[in-house]
């Protein structure tokens, strides 16, 4: 967060410049930083700008989104491949029971078994 300067001897000297006394400009100035200090605290308060995300946090927010989303793009082609190799070795357990199972019936019905 950026700090708001106020030059304070530049404050008091302008205004003796333009007749005040040196203990009503320093009472003034004070009077200045502290109303200052409570209008950015109150900013800060009512806009939450202590949680303001900087352009660094969203480069960096979308550095860690593009390399998570690789990866998670590697996992789900992976899950895939294995998904498709077992679903191959159901169908071809499942195409050579039916075969086995065909030929036994057409032995039994020609009763050559």
């Amino acid at each position: 967060m950026t700090t708001v300067t106020f030059d304070t001897h530049d404050f008091v000297k302008k205004l003796k410049g333009v007749g005040f006394s040196e203990e009503q400009a320093e009472v003034l100035t004070d009077l200045q930083k502290a109303t200052v200090s409570n209008t950015l605290e109150q900013a800060r308060h009512d806009y939450e700008l202590d949680d303001l995300a900087t352009k660094r946090d969203l480069k960096e927010l979308e550095a860690l989104l593009r390399r998570d989303t690789k990866e998670l793009e590697l996992k789900v082609a992976k899950d895939i491949a294995e998904s498709k190799a077992d679903l191959i070795r159901w169908v071809v357990g499942v195409g050579l029971l039916q075969i086995t199972i065909i030929a036994g019936l057409l032995f039994r019905l020609t009763g050559k078994i």
